[in-house]
């Protein structure tokens, strides 16, 4: 019975680690060292993961990944995950300073969910 409980526990400790902010926030860290400048989606993907898809800051061409909790809310914002920014399908950047100056450098506008909602 003890081996029983023992087993569970160590099964309960294991499979909520991919549930841990913190675990997620590691391995993304870790993962975007492996990113490069022109890859696909899918290498994008192959590497890490999805992304924060059920955000409403993600776009079909920038896409965020949870990397730091700033707020104990249950929520994931937009300011707790870096950008991966992609140009015609493959990564042109990826940070939040990249994402930064890449949309000063176009001087466009990235719409945001207050935009959207405005047409």
């Amino acid at each position: 019975m003890k081996k029983i409980i023992l087993l569970l526990f160590i099964a309960a400790i294991a499979g909520g680690c991919s549930l841990n902010p913190y675990h997620v926030s590691k391995v993304n860290v870790e993962n975007s060292k492996k990113l490069r400048v022109g890859m696909t989606k899918s290498e994008v993907l192959a590497i890490m993961g999805e992304p924060e898809k059920n955000e409403t800051f993600n776009r079909p061409d920038i896409w965020f990944y949870y990397f730091n909790t700033n707020w104990i809310d249950g929520f994931v914002t937009e300011d707790e995950c870096f950008p991966v920014v992609f140009k015609d399908g493959k990564v042109a950047g990826w940070g939040n300073a990249y994402y930064t100056r890449s949309r000063v450098e176009n001087r466009k506008k990235i719409p945001t969910v207050g935009d959207i909602k405005k047409k």
